[in-house]
């Protein structure tokens, strides 16, 4: 069988529900208006996030319509956020989007046929309309991907049963997600106020709320490891808690976001001690962290504990590089 599992979701083409899109990129989670019955059984395999079409139209009159797809590897299954996270909830201060997923960004496609021509079944280019309709509810339905990955340039044969691996995929940045510009009023004032409140999973622009979050993460994971008899110091770096037990020796590195636990952000000299192979390291990662009020109170979150880490070659993607100017240049 060469079908896959999809969620198939649409964006709406003005400037909130694209800074949204964007900040959906960045921090690699995604979010829902509503718990539908489906979404606790079932597990997608991948994310269309579709803009570029109004979906109010009949059904002929959308498939002559052109797309811009945003394709992602869904990971893990769906869950109830508590957090604000997406930038009109910062604003709104409530939370709009409580049925969560973690994205991988794979590819971007762009100038995409809903018709016949183009790379979705019928039923794939409806459930984008009816998304549409239904406030950017996801619609689950299964279809065969490969002219999908195809169309995105990711060389893989589907019905070989190949998995999609981030480093086959082109893969994208919130930079290539365009946000039209905001002007004028309340709601301007509100897009300042909230521009940048986060500059990827684990970090937040704001000082205050980012220092909260961090403090949160690594009390919970303090606490962890002193249940277990450990003696606890934290230390920040080059790790951020060395642990003790009878002659044992632990180092944990602990991450905290409001989103989901798709993807942390390590520094290099995170990544190089982990590898040491004279270290036993820890991951500990709270995503989901709710926080209210003026003094960014902390609670809830979500923990993935990874035992004796090793942060594999496949699974880092590197961000930017640092670049060496040439001496007297």
């Amino acid at each position: 069988m060469n079908s896959a599992p999809f969620v198939m979701v649409h964006v709406g083409q003005s400037y909130a529900p694209r800074r949204n899109l964007r900040h959906g990129v960045e921090t690699c989670t995604w979010g829902l208006p509503k718990w539908q019955p489906e979404y606790r059984s079932q597990r997608p395999r991948f994310a269309v996030l579709a803009t570029g079409a109004g979906p109010r139209t009949s059904r002929p009159k959308w498939l002559t319509r052109r797309i811009t797809l945003y394709l992602f590897e869904v990971r893990g299954n769906f869950y109830q956020g508590e957090s604000l996270h997406w930038p009109d909830e910062e604003d709104e201060r409530a939370v709009k989007y409580r049925v969560r997923f973690g994205i991988e960004p794979l590819a971007v496609i762009r100038d995409v046929s809903l018709g016949e021509d183009g790379p979705l079944p019928a039923a794939a280019s409806d459930a984008i309309r009816l998304s549409g309709t239904r406030q950017g509810s996801g619609i689950l339905c299964d279809f065969d991907p490969q002219p999908l990955l195809k169309m995105a340039h990711i060389e893989m044969n589907w019905a070989n049963g190949q998995p999609v691996l981030s480093g086959i995929a082109p893969g994208f940045s919130p930079e290539d997600v365009d946000v039209p510009a905001q002007s004028g009023g309340k709601r301007a004032k509100q897009a300042k106020r909230s521009a940048g409140s986060s500059g990827g999973a684990g970090f937040i622009s704001d000082p205050a709320k980012r220092k909260a979050i961090e403090m949160y993460a690594e009390n919970m994971a303090k606490a962890h490891y002193e249940e277990l008899g450990w003696t606890v110091k934290r230390l920040g770096k080059p790790y951020d808690l060395h642990c003790t037990r009878d002659g044992e020796e632990k180092r944990v590195e602990v991450k905290g976001t409001t989103g989901s636990a798709a993807k942390v952000h390590l520094t290099s000299n995170e990544v190089d001690h982990a590898r040491e192979p004279q270290h036993t390291v820890d991951l500990y990662v709270v995503s989901d962290i709710k926080i209210e009020g003026e003094n960014h109170t902390a609670s809830g979150g979500r923990v993935l504990h990874f035992k004796d880490w090793f942060p594999a070659e496949e699974d880092l993607k590197p961000r930017n590089f640092e670049y060496r100017l040439p001496f007297g240049g």
